[in-house]
């Protein structure tokens, strides 16, 4: 059975910064692809970042660009996402997906989610 399990969220300030792990479980970490997305009270889930299987390519939306940095260790099949500069619009549920052939930002093409860890940014 297949587990994904985020930390990390929590209350901050803006223009702090946070890192979230997802840690999984139940599957060859090396065979999928690994997705961060976030949801906000009232909106539809949304692609954050994605980082590639063999050649670890890294993909963000624009609105975390050059602020959010995904990461993976092969070894502690644990995926990270980096989150600098913190905004209170970055206040969301954090998801962490997996799939071996996602369509990289499309929600319904990931397999397998976590249960989200709560990030709030104050302003």
């Amino acid at each position: 059975q297949v587990h994904l399990v985020e930390s990390g969220g929590g209350l901050v300030q803006a223009g702090d910064s946070l890192r979230l792990s997802c840690a999984a479980s139940g599957l060859t970490f090396t065979r999928y692809t690994m997705g961060w997305f976030r949801q906000a009270p009232g909106k539809e889930r949304e692609f954050v970042a994605a980082i590639t299987i063999r050649t670890g390519s890294t993909y963000y939306a624009d609105s975390v660009k050059g602020r959010f940095t995904i990461s993976r260790d092969n070894a502690k099949n644990t995926v990270y996402l980096q989150m600098n500069s913190l905004k209170p619009e970055d206040t969301a549920v954090y998801y962490c997906a997996a799939d071996m052939a996602p369509s990289l930002v499309v929600v319904r093409t990931y397999d397998y989610w976590g249960q989200g860890t709560q990030v709030t940014v104050s302003s």
